[in-house]
């Protein structure tokens, strides 16, 4: 994708990688570690659940059968197929982890994480399937569309990938032992979730009582990221003695970035400030990225180091280092060129560099794979 923007290559279209990429990287990396993480928390529940195993391999294998079709023919028949199959895994897989979660003690912190992460997930459905009904009827209304497609990221990056991954801290931090839980945390985020949606659609006309909505959800998801942080300070000497330098690093660039994306969408409760910003489209691309890679994918990372699934050999510790100067030198050069449009000033080479940037995080990955299959023999 970052190749095409800049330079020729004919034999690939680049709407049709730009879904590609979409639909692989919700179903084909975070949704796919994400179940896969939930289902070890089970396992450590001493709990033996059955169909997990299936319903993770099956969504992989739709999420490749999406890559393939998305590049070839984008929106068709196999394509969303593949789609609509991930859909109906992720509510197969739904209804059975809400069935386990039952033999969780409700005292948990992360049962209540889980179960709203998950309702997020199929929340986020409804606009994917209002897309295709859209598509189906060919009465595609440009506001409809947008909002559409606002509706299905937010209840996946701000329900689903931000409810699970909480739920997997607390796990953690509960497990080392003299941890309290403040409540009000999920309660605030959780309260917060749905009318923060309109912060994604202040560019349409709203009347005043639905402006408040997000205005409302802005002060709980302030006030929720302070108890988060506080309890994290407050916790932080027992933190220190069960983790590595190195997690808390990772983990710590993830909690930035969520305090950066709960700044900006603070600022976006202003109309004139949320126009800007959706009008210029690397801004929108800046943004997620921020949520997808800043936040998400480095917490996962974090998360995996903690838990032993990468080792702390120093050629995977430096392809982590390799993607984590990536990923923010993404968002750097993303926040430059978005800038730069404000004013419609052009920036030149930074189509290339951005393809560099990607060379970089590709040869970083590669490199944490050997590492990690060289762990595995050794």
């Amino acid at each position: 994708m970052r190749y095409k923007i800049g330079f020729d290559f004919p034999f690939l279209n680049q709407k049709y990688l730009l879904h590609a990429h979409s639909h692989f990287a919700f179903y084909g990396w975070v949704s796919h570690i994400l179940y896969t993480l939930l289902y070890y928390f089970l396992l450590n529940q001493n709990q033996k659940p059955k169909y997990f195993s299936t319903l993770i391999v099956a969504n992989l294998v739709c999420a490749y059968g999406m890559l393939i079709s998305f590049s070839v023919q984008g929106y068709g028949a196999v394509s969303i197929t593949f789609s609509t199959l991930s859909i109906f895994i992720s509510y197969f897989f739904t209804g059975f982890y809400i069935r386990a979660l039952r033999q969780i003690p409700f005292s948990h912190p992360s049962k209540e994480w889980f179960t709203a992460s998950l309702f997020f997930n199929v929340i986020s459905s409804l606009g994917t399937f209002y897309l295709a009904f859209m598509m189906v009827t060919k009465n595609v209304q440009q506001d409809a569309y947008l909002g559409s497609v606002y509706f299905f990221l937010h209840f996946q990056y701000n329900g689903w990938f931000l409810f699970a991954i909480l739920g997997l801290l607390f796990y953690k931090l509960h497990e080392t032992g003299g941890f309290t839980y403040d409540r009000r945390i999920f309660l605030t985020f959780f309260i917060a979730c749905i009318p923060a949606y309109f912060l994604s659609v202040l560019w349409v006309d709203l009347p005043w009582y639905l402006y408040l909505l997000p205005v409302i959800a802005v002060v709980l998801q302030v006030f929720g990221l302070v108890l988060l942080l506080q309890k994290l300070k407050n916790y932080y000497q027992e933190i220190v003695t069960h983790t590595s330098d190195y997690v808390r690093w990772i983990t710590g660039l993830a909690l930035m970035a969520l305090v950066i994306k709960t700044g900006l969408q603070t600022a976006s409760i202003f109309p004139e400030i949320s126009k800007l910003a959706f009008g210029f489209r690397s801004v929108v691309i800046a943004y997620l990225h921020l949520v997808l890679l800043a936040f998400t994918t480095l917490f996962l990372l974090g998360y995996l180091l903690w838990n032993g699934f990468i080792s702390h050999h120093k050629s995977a510790l430096l392809a982590l280092f390799m993607f984590v100067f990536g990923v923010f030198a993404n968002e750097f050069v993303l926040m430059v060129q978005g800038v730069a449009s404000f004013g419609y000033v052009l920036i030149p080479f930074l189509n290339e560099i951005l393809l560099g940037v990607s060379l970089l995080m590709f040869i970083s990955l590669i490199i944490l794979l050997c590492s990690y299959q060289k762990a595995r023999i050794l």
